[in-house]
C-alpha cells in the first residue's frame, strides 16, 4: 500500500463538491455535469482509504437530476467498496437532501438546513389578464389532453387532480429513497418527517435524518487521521467572463422554467 511505500505522503480524502440548484440547464447540478466529477473523484481513490465524502450545498429542484445522481453515486460506491459521507452545508434540502441520502452517513452544522421531504408544482394564469388587453387565445391541438396545464387557458379540476396524482407519485419514492437508505436510524413520526416541511440540523439529529454533527475538515480527520487532506473534485468553469455576464439572463431563465407547471424538488 502506498502508505507503506511513502510514508511521508499525508493521506488524502476524496471530496465531491455538489452545490447549486439541481437542474437539467447546462452548468447547474445534474448528472451531465457532474457525472464526470463524481466517477473521476471515486476512480482515484486509495484502496486503504476507501472513503468519499459528499460536500452538500443545495436547496433541491429536478427530481430526475437527484435521482441519476445518487444512483451513480450508490454504483461507484458499490463497485469500489466505498464509504461515503455526505456533509450538508447551509442547505441539504429537498433534491439536496436526497443526493445526502446516498451516503451511508450525514452530518452537518447544528444550523443547517436539511429535510424537505416533499414535491412542489405549480405556474400562473393568464386568463383574466388577456382578456383586460384584448388578446384572444388560439390554440390547436391533437390528443385530448396536450395542451393540459395552459397557463393562457381556464384551470380544469381534473388537470389539478392530474398533477396532484403526479406529485404524490414522486413523493411516493422521495419517501421509499429514505426509508432505504435511512433504515433504522429514523426516529420521528414519518407523517412529521415526510410533509414537506425543513428543519435545523439540531432538530435533524434528534429526528434521525442526520447522525451527527461535523463539517468537511472535521470529517477528513476523522476518517483519515489527523495528517489527512481533502482532495476537492468540483466542476471547472469553460466560459469565464462569458458565463458571469450570462449569469443574470440565466437565472432568470431558470425562475421562467421552475414557474412553468415544473414539479421540483424544493
Amino acid at each position: 500500500m502506498r502508505s507503506f511505500f511513502l510514508p511521508w505522503r499525508k493521506p488524502r480524502i476524496g471530496v465531491i463538491q455538489l452545490h447549486g440548484t439541481l437542474s437539467s440547464r447546462p452548468g447547474n447540478l445534474n448528472l451531465a455535469t457532474y457525472g464526470p466529477v463524481i466517477t473521476r473523484a471515486f476512480g482515484a481513490i486509495r484502496k486503504d482509504l476507501p472513503q468519499i465524502i459528499l460536500d452538500i450545498d443545495s436547496p433541491g429542484g429536478s427530481p430526475v437530476q437527484s435521482k441519476l445522481l445518487g444512483d451513480l453515486i450508490r454504483r461507484e460506491a458499490a463497485e469500489k467498496s466505498a464509504r461515503v459521507t455526505a456533509v450538508i452545508q447551509d442547505v441539504g434540502a429537498s433534491g439536496g437532501y436526497w443526493l445526502a441520502c446516498a451516503a451511508d452517513e450525514i452530518v452537518a452544522s447544528p444550523l443547517s438546513i436539511v429535510g424537505s421531504i416533499g414535491v412542489v408544482g405549480g405556474g400562473f394564469g393568464f386568463t383574466e389578464l388577456m382578456g383586460r388587453v384584448g388578446v384572444e387565445r388560439r390554440l390547436y391541438t391533437a390528443g385530448t389532453n396536450k395542451a393540459r396545464l395552459d397557463p393562457f387557458s381556464p384551470e380544469k379540476p381534473e388537470d389539478v387532480e392530474f398533477v396532484q396524482r403526479l406529485m404524490g407519485e414522486i413523493h411516493d419514492q422521495f419517501k421509499a429513497w429514505v426509508r432505504e437508505r435511512r433504515a433504522g436510524r429514523l426516529i420521528a413520526p414519518e407523517e412529521d418527517l415526510f410533509d414537506g416541511s425543513f428543519m435545523l440540523g439540531e432538530r435533524g439529529l434528534a429526528s434521525g435524518l442526520i447522525d451527527g454533527f461535523g463539517d468537511v475538515e472535521s470529517v477528513v480527520q476523522r476518517l483519515g487521521g489527523k495528517k489527512a487532506r481533502p482532495r476537492v473534485y468540483r466542476t471547472r468553469s469553460r466560459f469565464g467572463l462569458l458565463s458571469l455576464l450570462r449569469g443574470g439572463s440565466e437565472a432568470l431563465l431558470d425562475v421562467i422554467e421552475e414557474r412553468q407547471a415544473r414539479v421540483l424538488f424544493r
